[in-house]
């Protein structure tokens, strides 16, 4: 089949039309009804309200709130998971005894299911109950309030989301470490170049296109964290942990407040692809110069 060859149209239609129908028309569907005050409960008459929802929500410290905490989750998280990521994957690409064994135990935390992992976390955090704490205890340390305490149960949450996602780092970047071509570091082992300097003038150049990949893909889903947030803190205390999807999930299934939990999710859409656009032209200089 050529490029200009019509039967082309026989596979590109119907993979259109079931794209447009799942995907597209929720979409379009969903940015009415942010236009709209739509409530469920107590039933309300759905009445056009323009741009009411948009400024009600940007006049809501909540939400700002939610942006920051959101924010904070993810750029943490990804950060350390990237750095963390990076460094047991330089181990793991070396050819060490028992290398098999490893990338199985690493990689394990990211096979379990995010909700399941919240529940251990909460088991294992709760402030007295938990076998961290009693180990405190019995060692002399005071408890720490790991889920009741603003700062200490965002930090729980960073320190969960690094643990169960550290493993798609690993996994991504090993596979690009092990696609660098032997030449560049034989040529440089001839020219006596240090680990440090083979590692900053050649490895992290080269892994730079797919280390934006995995940053970008982090950071994105990172934004989406509810699971984790939901089981573990509910959002608390009080809203301390709330994130952007827990918020839309209390006023969604809770209030019923359709037509502002709709302009809300595309609020939500705005900041990701904000945050997408200006990470990516940050990069894009770098990218070239590295291609």
């Amino acid at each position: 089949m050529t490029r200009d060859d019509p039967v082309k149209h026989l596979f590109l239609w119907p993979a259109f039309l079931v794209v447009l129908a799942i995907a597209i028309f929720p979409l379009i569907f969903s940015l009415a009804n942010s236009f709209m005050s739509l409530r469920l409960v107590p039933p309300m008459p759905a009445r056009f309200v323009g741009l009411d929802n948009y400024t009600e929500l940007l006049g809501n410290p909540r939400f700002w709130h939610t942006v920051k905490t959101t924010a904070i989750i993810a750029f943490t998280s990804v950060a350390l998971q990237f750095v963390i990521g990076f460094g047991i994957a330089l181990a793991l690409a070396k050819r060490v005894k028992g290398v098999e064994f490893f990338r199985v135990t690493f990689l394990m935390p990211m096979l379990v299911a995010p909700v399941a992992v919240a529940l251990v976390a909460r088991q294992i955090l709760n402030p007295t109950m938990g076998p961290l704490n009693q180990l405190a205890s019995f060692l002399g340390f005071p408890n720490l309030p790991y889920l009741t305490d603003a700062h200490w149960a965002l930090g729980s949450l960073i320190a969960v989301e690094i643990w169960q996602w550290t493993p798609f780092v690993i996994l991504l970047l090993l596979a690009g470490l092990q696609g660098l071509p032997d030449d560049v570091y034989e040529a440089a082992e001839l020219e006596n170049a240090s680990p440090w300097q083979q590692f900053w003038g050649i490895t992290f150049p080269m892994m730079l296109p797919i280390s934006a990949a995995v940053i970008f893909i982090r950071i994105v889903e990172s934004f989406k964290i509810i699971d984790t947030v939901f089981v573990m803190t509910g959002g608390g205390p009080g809203v301390a942990t709330e994130t952007l999807t827990l918020f839309a999930y209390q006023e969604g299934f809770k209030k019923f407040n359709l037509g502002y939990t709709s302009a809300l999710s595309f609020l939500f859409l705005a900041v990701v692809l904000i945050l997408s656009l200006v990470y990516l032209a940050l990069l894009k200089p770098y990218l070239e110069k590295y291609r």
